[in-house]
């Protein structure tokens, strides 16, 4: 089979477009012919070698977080799966990725995929998604009436947590660009703070209950926001490099959000998907053989919103 591979770290150019063995599931696995993987801003991190003490890699290294696609091949005891079977899931960050003709993984892991939208487009819902909703409803316990201050809102886990946080009955705030604006709202925002021009933290007038943080700010400004969230509440954090701010004194708690696999949280957001609650966002589609210019253009700063990745065929 056709994958993407680094055979050691580094910039982009040690992506490889080559021939590989097409895995067998063992006890537990399913082998899944991959419809699309996503680019998620971590796969850079990890190819660049940034992430090798949380993450140890064996190479070389297939990467793609999220997979969507049809089982093909199942393992002994496993359960709940048949070949035929449209899946999604969020594989672990460890072990060789969806950026590939074919991927096996944990059955306990992935999820019947949303019948309403393209196969492919699913794959932009797993790793963000839940991130989302863990930051929203693990960490912050957002509740109705609660206001909540979205910064990165424009971005793919930021789409998810505007929509997300608006169905829960909260008071939305989003930052983003001038460009942003109207989509935000389209997605529940009920205001939104172009980042580019004003001060967030002075244009946020009221406090917040949750700042839920997707941002690469500076520690100044993030402790600046932090101080716009009113006694008891939180700050989650997502810029791992960048502690959250805790204020013990206020009881403002700080979380460093790590997402995890969450088979059941992903079939809810799929469930969400498929009655019309939540959209994926879809910003481009690439092929297989073009993730190394993905790559290089994150890298750059030049990506803008979730880009999708499709095998030939």
């Amino acid at each position: 089979m056709k994958a993407i591979r680094f055979h050691e770290y580094g910039d982009a150019d040690v992506l490889r477009y080559e021939d590989v063995p097409t895995p067998t599931p063992g006890p537990g696995e399913v082998r899944v012919h991959v419809a699309a993987t996503s680019f998620n801003g971590v796969d850079g991190n990890i190819r660049a070698g940034r992430m090798q003490g949380p993450m140890p890699l064996h190479l070389p290294h297939v990467p793609g977080l999220d997979v969507a696609g049809t089982v093909d091949a199942v393992g002994d005891d496993v359960d709940g799966l048949r070949v035929g079977d449209h899946v999604v899931g969020f594989l672990p960050f460890t072990v060789d990725g969806a950026s590939a003709e074919y991927v096996v993984t944990d059955a306990a892991g992935l999820a019947i995929a949303p019948e309403s939208i393209p196969l492919a487009d699913a794959a932009a819902l797993p790793l963000v998604g839940l991130t989302a909703w863990q930051a929203l409803f693990e960490h912050a316990g957002l509740r109705a009436g609660q206001r909540i201050l979205v910064n990165g809102a424009s971005g793919a886990v930021g789409g998810y947590a505007v929509q997300l946080a608006r169905a829960a009955g909260a008071h939305v705030v989003a930052t983003g660009g001038p460009d942003a604006a109207d989509h935000l709202r389209a997605l529940g925002a009920d205001e939104v703070v172009d980042h580019t021009a004003a001060d967030v933290a002075a244009a946020v007038t009221d406090p917040v209950d949750v700042l839920l943080n997707l941002a690469p700010v500076t520690p100044e400004q993030l402790a600046a926001l932090a101080g716009r969230v009113g006694d008891g509440g939180v700050v989650v954090n997502t810029t791992v490099w960048m502690p959250a701010p805790t204020d013990e004194a206020r009881g403002v708690r700080g979380i460093d959000l790590y997402v995890r696999s969450d088979a059941t949280q992903l079939a809810g957001l799929v469930a969400r998907v498929d009655r019309g609650e939540l959209v994926v966002d879809v910003a481009e589609r690439v092929a297989l053989e073009d993730l190394p210019s993905v790559h290089a253009r994150a890298a750059e700063g030049a990506l803008s919103g979730k880009v999708v990745v499709v095998p030939a065929g």
